[in-house]
């Protein structure tokens, strides 16, 4: 039976977000561990020698209390730090500093849209903590000969934001962790960056008999580095839950990972609870006092937010809702659109050349916009041959697949400029006699009243002037000709 009639889906997130500062949560190493050679950033602190003493980074505290007020999330006048005990390869200390019952945040929320719907997810916290080292395996994890371990990122200031169970499918999901991904980079957290591990997610996903109030047994999914890997591991699980289900077997609670390129989940182990981890309070740091001058100092602080910054463009440029919320899912993007219009670009032309062959190219390449050579004062240019006549539709598409495959684009937009767009009827008559002549039987079927011919016809046409033509006086004088 299918799985939407038979059984709700429920999916809990656990997104893990580094903080964008230049030193450790508790010590002062470097956190660019992507380029720093193995270990280099690493000190006693944060590799938990004996006699070695913590100081908190009030950088992070902030982020992490910036972070929640975007959530809509309280901030309570009390927290501490706890020690999560557990022993990995990659936690040099054997616990990480993290927090447990009084974390810096409680009771947010964030609402978007699925496919126009309205949806809102509750967020249980946001707080803070250490991140851990990075394993390296020699070949396959499940058959490695040797392991290695970098350290730099160690100690890396790690916001986990965790939502409550309201997620109702893979699509809610992924939608929800695109929404939240731009609020970080809006407040300026958080790069974004899944595939570099900066930011990271984990789902806890079960199924419950449709009317039923009691959650089904949660698995948790952990390794998803995009937004692609989050929507197809939830769908895998879903669908692997329910087979469970209905031969009468019965799930565990457990750790899978995702295998990308096997497109599964793979069994890591029993599921944890918090008593396994023995949380106690932090004996190397004091309690934290937040103050509600210093909340509402950093509340002052907070940018235009995407929700905001989306009905602005609604409002303002008269951008339909789906172009809006599209253009405001990452803040490079929204930046780009915005400053191609400051330019004097339409806002529509605009949004349809960043969402259309832009966003193909980029996707395809696995590229962020800001990464491309093409630079809004490029694209806007390009718009403007097009409004002015210089050059048509097809020759843009041309010149703008030019301009993005070249790290230099001006090359391609300066041969754009010289090469103007043929609408002149004495050079479009030549080209009109030679399409009739050579294409007969198209013409013929037009006459017939195939309406289909004739866009054969301005084809020929169109390849015959190497897409200079303009295509509307060209199918004016084709259809004036043949009649």
């Amino acid at each position: 039976m299918a799985v939407a009639t038979r059984y709700e889906v429920v999916v809990g997130l656990e997104v893990h977000a580094q903080v964008l500062t230049q030193s450790k949560m508790f010590c002062g190493c470097s956190t660019d561990y992507l380029v720093a050679p193995p270990n280099a950033n690493t000190c006693p602190v944060c590799l938990g020698l004996p006699g070695s003493l913590p100081v908190i980074n009030r950088r992070a505290v902030e982020a992490t209390i910036r972070t929640a007020l975007a959530l809509n999330c309280e901030i309570p006048e009390f927290s501490k730090f706890d020690r999560k005990n557990y022993f990995y390869p990659d936690l040099p200390k054997g616990y990480q500093i993290s927090q447990y019952d009084l974390p810096f945040s409680r009771n947010g929320r964030l609402e978007f849209d699925v496919k126009g719907e309205a949806r809102r997810c509750g967020i249980t916290r946001v707080h803070l903590e250490e991140d851990t080292g990075k394993l390296q395996h020699e070949g396959a994890i499940e058959q490695a000969q040797s392991s290695l371990v970098n350290f730099n990122r160690a100690g890396v200031p790690l916001m986990e934001i965790v939502s409550e169970p309201d997620l109702r499918s893979a699509d809610e999901a992924r939608e929800y962790v695109m929404r939240l991904r731009a609020i970080l980079q809006y407040i300026g957290v958080n790069n974004g960056d899944m595939e570099s591990g900066q930011l990271r997610c984990d789902a806890n996903v079960s199924l419950r008999p449709m009317g039923q109030a009691e959650f089904g047994t949660k698995v948790e999914v952990k390794n998803m580095n995009s937004f692609r890997a989050i929507h197809r591991a939830i769908e895998y699980e879903v669908e692997r839950q329910t087979e469970v289900l209905e031969a009468g077997g019965r799930l565990v609670q457990e750790t899978r990972g995702w295998n990308d390129t096997r497109g599964l989940t793979v069994s890591q182990r029993t599921k944890e609870f918090a008593e396994d981890y023995r949380y106690f309070p932090e004996p190397d740091l004091p309690p934290l006092e937040v103050s509600r001058e210093w909340v509402a100092e950093i509340r002052s602080t907070l940018p235009e937010l995407p929700a905001a910054r989306r009905e602005r463009l609604i409002a303002d440029l008269g951008l339909t809702p789906y172009d809006a919320s599209v253009l405001t899912s990452s803040k490079p993007m929204t930046e780009y659109f915005e400053e191609m219009v400051r330019l004097g670009a339409p806002a529509k032309a605009a949004a349809n050349w960043i969402l259309g062959d832009f966003s193909r190219f980029l996707n395809a390449d696995h590229k962020e916009i800001e990464d491309a050579s093409v630079k809004p004062a490029h694209l806007q240019q390009l718009i403007a041959l097009i409004d002015s006549g210089v050059i048509s539709g097809k020759m843009a598409k041309q010149t703008f697949e030019a301009m993005y495959r070249s790290a230099d684009p001006e090359p391609a937009l300066t041969a754009a400029k010289g090469s103007s767009q043929i609408s002149g009827d004495a050079e479009l008559a030549g080209i009109v006699d030679q399409v009739i002549a050579e294409n007969e039987k198209s013409v013929a079927d037009f006459k017939a009243g195939k309406a289909q011919a004739l866009k054969f016809l301005i084809g020929q046409g169109m390849k015959l002037s190497k897409g200079r033509a303009n295509p509307q006086r060209l199918e004016a004088l084709l259809k004036e000709k043949i009649s």
